[in-house]
């Protein structure tokens, strides 16, 4: 795999203790999309019940996301009949770090702190350094992927590695 999305049907999805990606994270991300691709095909607004109905999502949880991702600055809304969502800026100026944040706050963080902030003692007093790498690896990632990237199908060398290492790797 070069960095190029693989087609074909989607992988099942794994759960993890140690790392989720909410709903609300992924109903943005798969919104925000939807809003770039109907701007690249230069289409006007995308109502809510649309979006939701392209990305198979529920409407009434969507529409709070929206509203999220309005008073982050990264969708602009118009009211009335030809009214509904657009992308703020250009696809490629808004990384998925930029939506995630939007909608479920800090990166990473350890009950409530950020990882810089957290202190143990004994066997642990190292362990903040780890929480500091794994919070910049998803900053790496995701404020290195923008949707213009997604859209494309086409993911930033950085990230095809990746890929392509938890790929050999079997996970």
């Amino acid at each position: 795999m070069t960095g190029r999305l693989r087609e074909g049907p989607p992988r099942p999805v794994r759960h993890s203790a140690v790392l989720g990606i909410s709903a609300r994270t992924d109903y943005a991300v798969r919104a925000m999309l939807a809003l770039a691709d109907a701007r690249a095909a230069s289409a006007e607004h995308l109502t809510s019940e649309l979006l939701a109905r392209r990305q198979s999502l529920p409407h009434k949880f969507l529409g709070s996301v929206l509203l999220e991702l309005r008073v982050a600055g990264l969708v602009t809304s118009r009211r009335g009949p030809r009214g509904g969502y657009v992308l703020a800026r250009p696809a490629a100026e808004i990384s998925l770090g930029d939506v995630f944040r939007a909608v479920d706050g800090p990166l990473a963080e350890v009950r409530g702190l950020r990882p810089q902030d957290t202190a143990y003692e004994g066997v642990a007093e190292h362990l903040p350094a780890v929480w500091v790498a794994v919070r910049s690896s998803l900053s790496e990632v995701l404020d290195g992927t923008s949707l213009q990237d997604l859209l494309d199908g086409d993911l930033p060398p950085h990230v095809a590695s990746l890929v392509d290492s938890s790929e050999q790797a079997g996970g």
